[in-house]
């Protein structure tokens, strides 16, 4: 619910609103008591209908606005909080009706009230019978303008008729919306929709045959709706769908197909209930995603843990297992329609945007062999674990969801014990624009070297599997762009997930060797300030072209001065990379090596380390004191008793 779900359970709050005089508090009055009050006051207090009245019995709680100017501040506050919406007009007042697409249906747009919204005709014995109008041919128009209304009724206070559907049309489609299921102008279930269902309709097919037999059939009915089907019922079912749908039953039973077309025929006869309940004894939300209890809790995790999180060999081997087999036609690949066709029991493909589209390596055909099927998993939950376990779960892993990740160890401990544990790293590439960090992703991912130069203004990842003697580690590449550096650092946590990075310069340039040593002092400097201090390494690129006079002695200097490795030189041009992947990954592993001192933490440690002799020498003279002191007591003592 947009804002009516609690500790206690959900609960729904419809906010009635419309122009003044359309019958609002009769309305909602009548409703509460079931008679129609002589006397109504201008505005009523929150109204709270007998939790029974419905068949949910989910608790209802009505607001009563007014529309005047002065009350305009607490008609917006409400709004904002309702789960659906009811606009009222008079049936005998055809201005107030007019209103509803001039102003109060615009209106709920322009404060993005995105609920249901259920439009009501009060005082319909007022209207002359003498002109009658048909409610559909009034409210077509508008329905089709705004599609937010979900029904329009037409009611009397004072007749008392239709006054409870008002209100169960409204809880209604708050608890059971069709928006999410169904597309009304095409008359089709939604994709969503449509994704979920058949992820269900393979859960219940455990012979995986492709069809429902009868005992699986009255299995999921039992499941969902806690009843048997009768035999009778089941052939009734199947007459029915086959009847209008030939292929939607078999000699095994109800077929995808067939199950889909049940769904669609019962939100089309307003038995969206049905649908509902199918879903939620499934796991799924209003947005049809699983919902929260669904998945693992949140991870809690150290400011050097910040994306420590990676796939367990449970969750890898699950995955392999996936790959082939969605591998139809067995070429070590997966083609986008093979990969459209696994992820077609998720809400969408994953990996059709950033940061995932494109950043792992494919073949000639654009298919993922599976290191990089792997590779994509791989940097999905190292960005965002609990989304990785949501889509696992959505294609099909049937552990508990917690045991396919797991936390890795502090990087503070890896230093300790001088060696890392994890199977995935990830390097920021720094670097000054036209240095090549561009080049060296493009390469990771085995894409051909680009003739023209492309400027980088977002960060971009490349992941791929680096093999150090058969022992395979996934490395993600994330380039930060010149321009983003300054922004990156502003936060203490900025280098909390980085496990290694490498500042790439041009070889050929100086101003590109210059500005590249400042951002490795900049990274640095703030890694020693907060305590996020990360290996670096120097990157020497466009080693093909011919580097400026002093190059290699200045960049060996400041790498010298620095504590760190001398400079890798490279080509992406000429696909020379001196095994500079196999080198991240190294130096990732051994977290206590190759991280660079500067000056000033230099001159920070001597004066932490002064300090601490200083103190250590007030301890010992302090002992040495006590211990004298005693000393003098004892002999004190002995004389004493002497004499």
């Amino acid at each position: 619910m947009a804002g009516g779900a609690s500790a206690a359970g959900p609960s729904v709050r419809i906010v009635v609103a419309g122009d003044a005089k359309t019958g609002k508090s009769s309305l909602i009055l009548t409703a509460a008591t079931d008679a129609f009050p002589p006397n109504v006051p201008p505005v009523l207090p929150p109204t709270r209908l007998p939790d029974d009245i419905y068949p949910d019995k989910v608790p209802v709680t009505i607001i009563d606005t007014s529309s005047s100017p002065e009350n305009r501040g607490k008609l917006v506050e409400e709004l904002k909080k309702a789960d659906a919406v009811v606009l009222t007009y008079a049936c005998d007042k055809p201005a107030t009706l007019d209103r509803l697409s001039t102003f109060w249906l615009p209106e709920l747009r322009r404060l993005e009230v995105r609920v249901p919204v259920v439009v009501v005709g009060c005082m319909l014995d007022k209207r002359d019978e003498q002109y009658p109008v048909s409610l559909e041919q009034v409210m077509s128009p508008i329905m089709q303008q705004f599609r937010e209304i979900e029904t329009c009724i037409e009611c009397s206070a004072l007749r008392h008729i239709q006054i409870p559907e008002v209100f169960y049309y409204a809880q209604k489609a708050v608890l059971h919306p069709t928006a999410p299921l169904f597309d009304q102008e095409a008359q089709t279930l939604k994709p969503r929709c449509v994704r979920a269902l058949k992820r269900i309709f393979i859960l219940c097919d455990l012979d995986r045959d492709g069809a429902l037999s009868d005992e699986e059939l009255n299995d999921f009915q039992v499941k969902c709706f806690n009843a048997p089907l009768q035999p009778s019922e089941i052939v009734g079912v199947k007459r029915v769908v086959q009847e209008k749908l030939h292929e939607g039953v078999n000699e095994r039973g109800l077929t995808l197909t067939g199950f889909l077309f049940l769904h669609a025929l019962f939100i089309e006869k307003g038995r969206l209930e049905t649908t509902w309940t199918v879903l939620r004894k499934f796991g799924y939300n209003n947005e049809i995603r699983l919902s929260e209890d669904q998945l693992p809790p949140p991870i809690k995790r150290h400011p050097d843990q910040a994306s420590f999180v990676e796939l367990t060999n449970d969750a890898l081997d699950f995955l392999r297992r996936i790959f082939f087999t969605f591998d139809i036609d067995g070429n070590g690949a997966l083609r986008s329609n093979e990969l459209d066709d696994l992820f077609s029991t998720a809400p969408e493909n994953p990996w059709s945007e950033g940061p995932y589209k494109d950043a792992a390596e494919k073949d000639a055909l654009g298919g993922l062999s599976v290191d990089s099927f792997l590779s994509e998993w791989a940097l999905m939950t190292l960005l965002d674990p609990i989304y990785s376990v949501e889509n696992l779960i959505y294609i099909g892993y049937a552990g508990e969801p917690s045991s396919a990740i797991r936390v890795t160890r502090r990087r503070r401990i890896d230093r300790k014990k001088k060696q890392s544990d994890r199977n995935v790293y990830q390097c920021f590439v720094f670097g000054p624009k036209e240095a090549g960090k561009s080049a060296i992703l493009n390469s990771f991912i085995g894409r051909p070297f680009p003739e023209e130069y492309q400027s980088t203004s977002d960060d971009q990842c490349a992941v791929n599997v680096v093999d150090l003697g058969g022992l395979k580690k996934f490395l993600v590449l994330r380039e930060i762009p010149e321009d983003g550096v300054k922004r990156l650092l502003s936060s203490k946590d900025a280098l909390a997930d980085c496990d290694v990075a490498i500042f790439v310069h041009d070889s050929s340039s100086e101003t590109s060797w210059k500005r590249s040593a400042d951002l490795l002092v900049d990274v640095a400097t703030h890694g020693e300030a907060t305590g996020y201090e990360v290996p670096c390494q120097i990157v020497a690129a466009k080693d093909d072209l011919d580097a400026y006079l002093t190059e290699i002695q200045d960049s060996t200097r400041v790498s010298q001065d620095l504590g760190i490795e001398a400079p890798i030189p490279i080509s992406t041009k000429l696909g020379d990379f001196s095994n500079l992947f196999r080198r991240i990954v190294n130096a990732a592993e051994h977290p206590h090596l190759s991280i660079p001192e500067t000056e000033a933490g230099r001159s920070r440690k001597q004066y932490h380390r002064l300090i601490n002799r200083s103190l250590m020498f007030v301890s010992v003279g302090a002992a040495v004191a006590v211990v004298g002191l005693a000393a003098y007591r004892v002999y004190a003592a002995r004389k004493n008793s002497s004499s």
